[in-house]
C-alpha cells in the first residue's frame, strides 16, 4: 500500500498544522462572537445573543474533559 504521509513529520509540517489550526480557531471565534452581521438569519440570531453564543465554546472543552475522564476511569476499572 502506498504511503501518503512520511513516517515522521517534518518541523515545517508540524508548524503548518499548528498555525493553520490556530488561524482557523481565531477566525471561527471572531466570526461567531464578534463578527459583523452576515444576512443569514440563524447566524445573526447567534451573533445578537449575549448569553448562549458562548455555550458552544464552553461546551466543547467540557465535553472533551468528560469523555477523557470517563475513558480513564473505565481503563482503571477494567484493569483493576
Amino acid at each position: 500500500m502506498p504511503q501518503i504521509l512520511p513516517e515522521h513529520p517534518t518541523v515545517a509540517q508540524a508548524n503548518t498544522m499548528i498555525y493553520g489550526t490556530a488561524c482557523f480557531f481565531v477566525f471561527g471565534a471572531w466570526a461567531l462572537a464578534g463578527g459583523p452581521l452576515t444576512g443569514i438569519s440563524f447566524i445573526d440570531v447567534i451573533l445578537n445573543d449575549s448569553h448562549y453564543k458562548y455555550l458552544i465554546f464552553l461546551g466543547i472543552p467540557l465535553t472533551a474533559y468528560f469523555v477523557i475522564a470517563n475513558w480513564v476511569g473505565w481503563q482503571y476499572y477494567r484493569l483493576s
